[in-house]
């Protein structure tokens, strides 16, 4: 699939460009272009995609400072000129628009769906959003935040794909080595699902085309992604255990939202070399998805990859019901109603100083 990327805020950015370095790395060519968009000009000198500050004139380069109703403002007023900056991120061979952001942000949260809102209407490919969501372990604000803002983005984009910041964060790291981790476990996840259809090494035999991820994305407003790699015999009979077993693992212990394993539809992709990879485990492994997923819509293919390796891919669409989601859109709307309460309390002590001058 050729992608175009628009990173929003700090996380959104940071992910655009991490993905970008990737699909070069790996040499997929899958990205057509990336483009980040902030409010805080210090996130930006970091990065090396091209990128425009916004809302200049009410923040003046500080960021709004976690506060999402501001981030939405200041996007609305830029927003014509941000897509003004496009022409080179979005070209003819782009398949769809990928808009990045950490839910919990003020920029990423509030600016991300007014960015898909105006991207729907001048594009008519599909814009998804790749949303982050903060752990739980990180300040009710911004649990507020992310709740808010997803309500929103599942209504604008064609489809939200989740990734958890607790799914692929390992025990012990630090929170700054979790980000840059949990970084690079998005972008080499993300740009191998983006890869499907543009195979570099060999052609496999039912090779995954980008409609199929469309068509996949297209079953509910909610998405999530499954990851796991195993080691792989020469020869391709021995390793119908393996993709199988790889793909268990990838759905129930892989996924970006952890428990997530009902939907609406679903795509398998194996990937890895082509004569390692035996049809009758792709088909397994498809079959499995189907009855664990309760789908009828589940998809699967391979795509070739010059290694010794093979890596499954599970992606989930229409995943809205899922425990893990319902319990933190629960944790959101408490966080939200606590914010609430701080604030109401703040303008009451600051009514009674007010009487007091």
């Amino acid at each position: 699939m050729k992608a175009a990327l628009i990173g929003v805020g700090q996380a959104g950015g940071k992910v655009s460009q991490a993905l970008l370095e990737e699909d070069r790395r790996a040499g997929y060519d899958s990205i057509r272009g990336a483009f980040a968009v902030n409010t805080a000009k210090t996130d930006l000198e970091g990065l090396d995609i091209d990128s425009m500050l916004v809302g200049q004139e009410r923040v003046k380069g500080h960021g709004v400072g976690a506060d999402n109703e501001l981030g939405a403002e200041v996007m609305k007023s830029d927003v014509r000129e941000v897509m003004g900056e496009l022409d080179g991120v979005v070209d003819p061979k782009t398949e769809a628009i990928f808009v990045v952001a950490g839910l919990g942000g003020g920029t990423g949260s509030g600016g991300a769906p007014v960015i898909v809102n105006e991207l729907q209407r001048i594009y008519e490919i599909p814009v998804y959003a790749l949303g982050i969501l903060p752990g739980r372990d990180e300040g009710g604000i911004y649990q507020a935040n992310a709740g808010r803002s997803l309500k929103t983005l599942v209504r604008e984009a064609d489809s939200t794909l989740l990734v958890d910041n607790d799914a692929w964060r390992k025990t012990g790291e630090s929170v700054t080595e979790a980000y840059d981790a949990i970084n690079e476990r998005i972008a080499r996840r993300i740009s191998l699902l983006l890869a499907a259809g543009e195979g570099i090494e060999g052609v496999g035999e039912s090779v995954v085309d980008s409609s199929e991820v469309i068509n996949t994305l297209k079953s509910g407003n909610m998405s999530a992604l499954g990851f796991a790699s195993a080691d792989a015999a020469a020869d391709a009979g021995e390793n119908i255990n393996v993709i199988t077993s790889t793909t268990r693992k990838a759905l129930l212990t892989g996924m970006s939202v952890p428990e997530t394993t009902e939907a609406g539809a679903a795509l398998v992709v194996v990937a890895g070399d082509s004569d390692r990879i035996p049809r009758k485990g792709v088909e397994k492994a498809r079959s499995w998805v189907e009855d664990e997923t309760r789908s009828m819509q589940v998809r699967g293919g391979d795509f070739p990859l010059d290694s010794d390796n093979v890596a499954i891919l599970v992606l989930l669409s229409g995943v809205a019901r899922s425990d893990r989601i319902e319990a933190f859109m629960e944790r959101a709307k408490e966080a939200s109603e606590e914010v609430e309460t701080e604030q109401q309390t703040e303008n009451f002590q600051n009514d009674e100083l007010d009487g007091l001058f």
